[in-house]
């Protein structure tokens, strides 16, 4: 890791799944605007992927810590929280986004054989929801968040729209949305803000290993149809969207779930009714 930098120079954003991704593009992104310099933890999943995403931010001239470890569980948080003040120092940490995955799919009821078991249930809440109430936490009590902090949790679609298999991961996003609330009143009162990213579908990695080329193909002329401009969302527009909230300009952002879907829902009923002929 890098040494510590000087206290003119000690404004950190603290990605947590960063390797690949979205958490990945958000990290370029605000090394290179606002130019913090970008403290990353990972699982360690994508060795190559965190090498590269390493190379990048150095390039920008931002100091760079990367960190191999689990930031999803409260033991997790605490051992990563205490790495983190190591390093950073106090009031050092001006952005954390939380860009966690870890969730399970499948369903409620046990006659099916991909019924949720309670260990998926207490992954699922920890990696999506739980563990960004851990890192308020720990930041808040180590004083590791600078002055006028932001807090930036995201999220999708799923808490609003029904996706079969998706239950626990849209129910463990309800919850995250209103720990953003509760969160956003709380640290409040000391400067900082905490706010909820909704985007639309991208393209990860991770999603092309999940679904293949055909499933990713049908997806892609879904949204083509459903979202106004015609096309996904792009981890580049994600992660613009993020150096943008950032700034000082967007400061009295707090407590808000920021619809950045493009329309994605919409048309979703006029999809469903419209007649066969297409008029």
């Amino acid at each position: 890791m890098e040494e510590r930098t000087s206290d003119a120079d000690a404004r950190w954003a603290l990605i947590l799944g960063a390797s690949t991704g979205t958490g990945a593009a958000v990290a370029r992104a605000v090394a290179r605007d606002p130019g913090l310099n970008v403290f990353a933890i990972h699982r360690g999943h994508y060795p190559d992927d965190a090498a590269a995403l390493e190379r990048d931010l150095r390039a920008t001239g931002r100091a760079v810590a990367m960190h191999v470890a689990d930031a999803g569980t409260v033991e997790g948080v605490r051992a990563c929280a205490a790495v983190v003040r190591e390093h950073v120092g106090a009031h050092g940490v001006a952005l954390l986004v939380h860009s966690l995955s870890g969730a399970s799919l499948g369903h409620f009821l046990p006659t099916r054989d991909d019924a949720f078991t309670p260990r998926q249930f207490e992954k699922t809440f920890n990696y999506l929801a739980h563990s960004f109430v851990y890192w308020a936490q720990e930041l808040h009590a180590q004083n590791l968040l600078a002055s006028r902090a932001q807090l930036l949790a995201l999220t999708n679609v799923l808490d609003e729209e029904i996706l079969h298999n998706c239950g626990l991961i849209a129910a463990a996003k309800a919850a995250l949305e209103r720990y953003v609330h509760y969160l956003a009143i709380e640290l409040g009162a000391f400067g900082h803000r905490v706010n909820l990213l909704k985007f639309g579908t991208v393209i990860t990695p991770a999603l092309k290993t999940v679904l293949g080329p055909e499933a990713l193909s049908r997806l892609d002329a879904v949204h083509r149809e459903m979202i106004p401009a015609g096309r996904m969302c792009t981890l580049a527009e994600v992660a613009g969207i993020v150096s943008v909230l950032a700034r000082e300009e967007c400061a009295w952002f707090n407590g808000a779930t920021i619809d950045y879907t493009g329309g994605m829902a919409l048309r979703l009923f006029d999809i469903v009714l419209r007649p066969d002929d297409g008029s």
